[in-house]
């Protein structure tokens, strides 16, 4: 393995451990040694591989989003499914993965919110960037089923879309409280495939 891949092995196991503990422990919680000792990197070597734990922090929201946006396209592009039907299947996909998890941590976007939007500027631009890319993807799901028939067109898709990420933070609010996937299909099915469909 070159030096490049292993860098780049090694960084990615730091935020895949960075991602894991802060979704457990929060920002403030997750301690650089932990990270380091979780991804068995030599401690005192964070530092090479990123130049602070803010940047370390927008770099593994940039991170965690990823594979939702890579599961979100994925279902968009499936053969024969209509938009409106891909991002049902999105969500309740979604549903079934935080049931079989016990709502352990919730959202991570959603969790950093909260907990550190409003105190680190990189994280607040990370967080953005990765909301932002997330609703203009279900805004192009959105804007195919409204040409598809299947979904209002009263109000344009960006606006529905905001709409769907604002629905759905708040679902998974609500379903760490209650422990319950029920505010979850609540989601889907009265915002959704009630209040969104034509």
């Amino acid at each position: 393995m070159s030096d490049r891949n292993a860098t780049d092995a090694t960084r990615k196991r730091l935020l895949d451990h960075g991602v894991a503990l802060m979704l457990q422990n929060g920002y403030h919680g997750t301690g650089l040694a932990d990270v380091l000792s979780a991804a068995k990197v030599p401690k005192g070597s964070f530092y090479y591989y990123f130049p602070s734990k803010e940047e370390f922090g927008a770099q593994a929201i940039e991170h965690y989003i990823a594979p939702f946006i890579q599961r979100l396209s994925e279902h968009l592009s499936a053969p024969g499914k209509g938009g409106l039907d891909a991002l049902s299947d999105y969500f309740r996909e979604s549903t079934r993965e935080l049931e079989a998890n016990d709502f352990a941590g919730g959202c991570l976007l959603g969790n950093l919110m909260g907990e550190i939007g409003d105190s680190s500027a990189p994280a607040r631009d990370a967080l953005k960037k990765a909301v932002d890319r997330y609703r203009d993807l279900l805004a192009k799901g959105l804007a195919r089923a409204q040409a598809e028939g299947a979904v209002r067109q009263d109000r344009d898709a960006p606006a529905l879309a905001d709409l769907l990420v604002n629905g759905w933070q708040g679902a998974m609010l609500r379903m760490k409280v209650e422990r319950s996937a029920a505010p979850l299909r609540a989601f889907v099915d009265d915002m959704l495939l009630g209040y969104c469909r034509a």
